[in-house]
């Protein structure tokens, strides 16, 4: 037996399981008679994923065929799959997942009160593709609140090549956003094709003539301790030193700390929580 036809195999199983636990009525159909087997017909499911029965029946059956991701994510959303099961399809199947199964943008209970416990000094979780999936009060102070965002724009990235508001927050706002790019690069070499992080890319390259001229020199660089500097609106510039520290409780994100880089800076962390944060995105662009 060669290695692939295992994954063929727990494929096979997994689609089954999915198809058998749906009734007609649960995808739009009519609920009909008795049937001799719970769930779904096979022919049902290719009919709603838009694929052939042969085929389907085939990959059901663990034959060695090709699956292209438009397909299966039409059979994904066509079995009900919520988010960790159609991650799980499509890793068997070998195919980099869509951007709508990209990985939950939730933190363990217990770094958010790691999070909360560190204020007055800001503090962040973020993926390696730079989205924010967690923060506390203290960053929020600093850098804006970023829960009215949609979660696919809480990303650093994003903010830092596409917000005006953020071309004043860090000093100087070239070589830092460069750094924040040469970063993402070193990560993305893990996550070449993923859906999520293609989008990303593309859409900057779409926006922004600044990331277009940077993504073409091929910067990298990983995660180190630096100092950076903050233009907080009302307490002026605040010189914090970052730290990364892996968790293993959420596999390839960091928690990253802002610590006073100075008597200065300590003293500004703790005014910071003398004035509110920004969260009106439109405001805080028009202030800038």
């Amino acid at each position: 037996m060669t290695e692939v036809e295992p994954r063929r195999a727990e494929l096979a199983a997994f689609l089954r399981s999915r198809r058998e636990r749906l009734r007609p009525e649960d995808v739009g159909m009519p609920a009909g008679g008795r049937r001799r087997t719970p769930g779904l017909r096979r022919e049902e499911v290719a009919q709603l994923a838009g694929v052939g029965v042969t085929w389907y029946t085939w990959l059901e059956q663990g034959r060695p065929i090709n699956a292209s991701g438009s397909v299966l994510d039409a059979i994904a959303r066509t079995l009900r799959l919520h988010p960790d099961e159609a991650r799980h399809l499509f890793t068997l199947a070998g195919v980099p997942c869509p951007a709508w199964a990209s990985p939950q943008v939730a933190v363990d209970p217990a770094v958010q009160r790691v999070l909360d416990s560190l204020d007055p000094y800001p503090a962040q979780v973020v993926t390696p593709r730079y989205d924010v999936i967690a923060d506390n009060h203290a960053r929020v102070l600093l850098m804006g609140d970023m829960s009215p965002l949609p979660v696919h724009r809480r990303n650093v990235l994003w903010l830092l090549f596409t917000e005006p508001r953020w071309r004043e927050l860090v000093l100087p706002w070239k070589e830092e956003a460069g750094h924040s790019l040469a970063l993402f690069r070193g990560a993305r070499a893990d996550h070449v094709g993923e859906a999520s992080w293609s989008e990303l890319t593309r859409e900057l390259n779409a926006v922004s003539p600044e990331f277009r001229e940077m993504w073409r020199d091929h910067a990298v660089a990983r995660p180190t301790t630096r100092v950076k500097t903050f233009v907080h609106p009302e307490v002026g510039l605040i010189r914090l030193e970052t730290t990364s520290l892996w968790l293993r409780e959420q596999p390839g994100a960091r928690l990253v700390v802002y610590t006073a880089a100075d008597e200065a800076a300590e003293k500004s962390l703790r005014r910071m929580s003398d004035f509110p944060a920004f969260a009106d995105w439109s405001e805080l662009a028009r202030r800038a």
